[in-house]
Parts: C-alpha cells; structure tokens; sequence
C-alpha cells in the first residue's frame, strides 16, 4: 500500500457515509458465521463443526485472495476489457485515499473492504453443496481459484463501469448475479462432482439425512437476516433514502418469502414447519437482492412471494435429476437468484433509483421499458454458465490431480468428518457424569441417581394406583 499524502485528509468524504459502510460491513462479515450455522443444523450432527469450519475458512482464504489480486481484478479503474480488470490495485497498491468507484463520498479503501465481505460470503455460500463428504484441503485450495476465475469476473462486468453488462444497462444493486447465481450454479456444479452421500435417496436411510439441529438452522437464518440489511442496505454506500428503500423492501421480501414457502409445506405435511420458514426467509431475501435499490414496497412482496414459490419448488429438482445437493444451495440461492434478476427487468422504477440523488435509470417494464428484461436475462444467463462451466472444469481438474482428490474416504465420510477432517467435535455426548459429596469426598454417578429417582417415582406412583 502506498503511503497516505496529506491530500487525502480533506474534506471530500463524508464521515458519515464512511461509518454507514462500515457498519454494513460489521453486518455482512456476520452473514458468514451466519451461513455456517446454517448448514450445520441442516447436516448430521457428525458434520456440524466442519460445516462452519468451511464458512469460516472461506472468510481467510478469500479475504487475503482480495488483497493480493481480487480487488484489482475485479475494480480497478483503468481497466479496459470488457470482462476483467487489470493489476493496478494489486497487494492493495493505490487503494487508500481515492474516491471509490462506488462513490465519490467515501474512499477506496473503505469501498474495498465493504467489498471483501461480498466476496468472501459467495464461496461459503457454494460450498454448501459439498457437505458431509467434501475434503477440506482442496475445498481451500478450490475457494481460491473459484474466487479469482468465477467470482472477479461476474462481479467485474455487473458492478465494474467498464464491465460489460454495466455497459449494456443491466441492473444488479446488491449481488443477485455475483453473489446469488453464482454460488447457486457452483453448487450444483460441485454436487455433480461429488456424486450423492453414502445411503442417500434409501428409504430406509430417509430419517437420517434430516436436518439434526432445528436450532442452528434458526440461528443462522436470523445472523444472514440481520446482515442482510448491510448487505442490500448497504449497497447505497450512504445513509440515504435508497438505502432505507432497500432495508424496508428487504424485509418486506424476507417475510413474504417465509410465509409463503411455510404454506407450501402446509398443504402437504399439515405441519408449521421451521425449516420451511427459514428457507422461504432466505429465498425472499435471495430474490429481493438484485431489485432491492430499484423496487418499491409493492413490488417487494411480489418478488418475495414469487422467489418463495420458485426456490420451493426448485428443492425437487434434486430429485427429479438425482442429485445430491445437501443445503439446497442451488434451489434457493441459484434459481431464487435468477428469478430475482428477472423480476428487477419488470419492476425496477426510476424514482426509487434516485432516492439517493444521483442514480438515473431507465427503469423496467413498470416504467415501459421493455427492453430491460432481455438485459436482466443476458446478464443471469451469461453467470449461471459462466459459473457452472468454469467450476465444473475447475473441480474436474482437481479431483484428477494426486492429493487433490475431492471427497474423503468411505470409511471417513461414515467417521464424520468432524473427527477425522478437523479432530475436533460440535458436540460431546457425556455418558455419566460423576459428582463429589463435599463432605464425604464420596463420588456418585448422576445417572445413577436419576435412575434410582425415576424407579422410585415409578414404585409411588404405582402404589397410588393401588
């Protein structure tokens, strides 16, 4: 990093707008615990720990990826290709006290490490796919190549003003394309690969593969909603009207989306199911993501109502194409993704762009704009297969190479790899626990004590019977 010269202590930024963006970032950074608690009550308990182990990991390895070349790759300001950026800002050259290129108000460095955040979160979201049977060195290594080859470039041409599908007018506010699509085709990528966990699809196994943990997947459903509102909020880059626009819609879509996918499970379980709750949480806020500094309130409940009902129905492609997508990554982050960039074509409005006082866009089909949808199309289209195609030659190469190979040993993978990838457990079962009298220094086992309480509770009540 270059050193600070004395002009960049001036009065062009506005301290506001940088704490707005820092405050974002402190609730973006929580959507990646956020998304491992997630996963790991969504998994067999054997698997909770390197589930959020994963998600964690993704924060590092992606975090020094930014430093060394991501952000360069993907905003750098003298980039002339269409599709990537050059290395100017490389080991963070140049990246101090300029205006951002997302605003003017707040610096560069402010902007790279909002930006950081994103980057690191989409791989966490990817690798979901790969649980109980994913190894964890190459899941590193494979963060780090899928970070620069996948994810700088779909970020660079949706958010980069070089980048081709800025160009061309698409509109992408918080990441459905980068973010949400991206890490959806990955994952359906990475599931293929990996091929089906051991006894998965028996009907004798079916119980065991359900989610372990109904309280973690609650946990990590309310950090990503929480953070969310940084991650959608926060991509005004300033405390404005737009960004409080983009919070009201985001929680609007977020709750239509969970209402309506708890419905969808009504009608076939007649029970009020949490995890359909959460899902349907987070597929409305996959869906309102891409829209939710162009949309109003109105238009919000009708992407969260249709993201809910399209994710929903998206968990059974899994069956119907046998594969074994453990989290539902592509389901509610692919298709929920998609979905969303389409419904910002036809209602993303003008007035709402410009709650912030400088966004001018033409809008989409609700302000006549027709041609909006076939750029929103271009735009998902072209990153659905750019991350689908890339990741599968990607995880191809690797699981050819020695020592690289993708899934852990069948023995491992029945193990958990909790125990043998990590050493470590989430949790540790106590089959007695031992008590000492502080008078007598006699031990006692608790187990025995409970058993002897309910003998004699069973021997009373059975006298009262009597």
């Amino acid at each position: 990093m270059d050193p600070p010269s004395s002009s960049i202590y001036g009065s062009e930024f506005s301290a506001g707008d940088i704490s707005f963006v820092l405050t974002s970032m402190a609730l973006v950074w929580l959507m990646i615990p956020g998304i491992g608690y997630f996963y790991s009550g969504m998994a067999r308990s054997k698997n909770a720990l390197s589930l959020i182990m994963c998600c964690v990991l993704s924060l590092v390895v992606v975090t020094l990826q930014w430093f060394i070349w991501g952000y360069s790759l993907t905003f750098s300001k003298t980039a002339s290709s269409p599709f990537l950026g050059n290395m100017d800002y490389a080991l963070f050259r140049n990246v101090l006290g300029s205006p951002s290129m997302g605003s003017d108000k707040i610096p560069d460095i402010v902007f790279a490490l909002y930006q950081n955040m994103f980057a690191a979160l989409t791989p966490a979201l990817a690798i979901g796919s790969a649980a109980e049977r994913g190894r964890l060195l190459p899941m590193i290594i494979f963060i780090f190549i899928w970070s620069t080859v996948v994810y700088d470039p779909i970020a660079y041409w949706t958010w980069n003003a070089n980048g081709w599908s800025a160009q061309l007018g698409g509109l992408d506010f918080a990441g459905g394309t980068p973010v949400h699509i991206s890490s959806g085709f990955a994952s359906l990528a990475y599931a293929i690969i990996l091929g089906k966990r051991q006894g998965h699809g028996s009907i004798t196994k079916v119980d065991e593969f359900k989610p372990h943990n109904m309280s973690n997947v609650i946990l990590g459903t309310a950090f990503l909603w929480f953070g969310w509102f940084g991650f959608n909020g926060g991509s005004a880059l300033s405390g404005n009207l737009r960004a409080a626009m983009a919070c009201v819609v985001t929680n609007l879509a977020a709750a239509t989306g969970a209402i309506t996918w708890l419905i969808l499970d009504y009608r076939i379980t007649k029970k009020y199911s949490a995890l359909g709750f959460c899902s349907g949480a987070i597929a409305g806020l996959v869906a309102i993501t891409p829209a939710s500094g162009f949309v109003g309130p109105g238009p919000a409940i009708a992407i969260g109502f249709l993201g809910g009902l399209s994710c929903n129905l998206a968990v059974r492609l899994k069956h119907m194409l046998n594969f074994d997508d453990a989290a539902d990554v592509f389901a509610v982050h692919g298709v929920g993704g998609f979905v969303g960039g389409l419904l910002t074509g036809l209602f993303a409005e003008s007035y709402v762009a410009g709650l912030d006082g400088s966004t001018v866009i033409d809008g989409g089909w609700i302000n006549h704009h027709w041609i909006q949808l076939a750029y929103q199309l271009a735009d998902c289209t072209a990153g659905a297969a750019w991350s689908f195609g890339i990741t599968y030659i990607i995880l191809f190469i690797m699981d050819h190479i020695p020592g690289l190979s993708l899934r852990v040993d069948p023995e491992v993978e029945l193990q958990g790899l909790d125990t043998a990838e990590i050493g470590e457990m989430a949790y540790y079962h106590v089959d007695k626990v031992v008590t000492v009298n502080p008078t007598s220094g006699e031990e006692r086992i608790v187990s025995e004590q409970i058993r002897e309480i309910s003998q004699q509770h069973l021997r009373n009540s059975l006298s009262s019977d009597k």
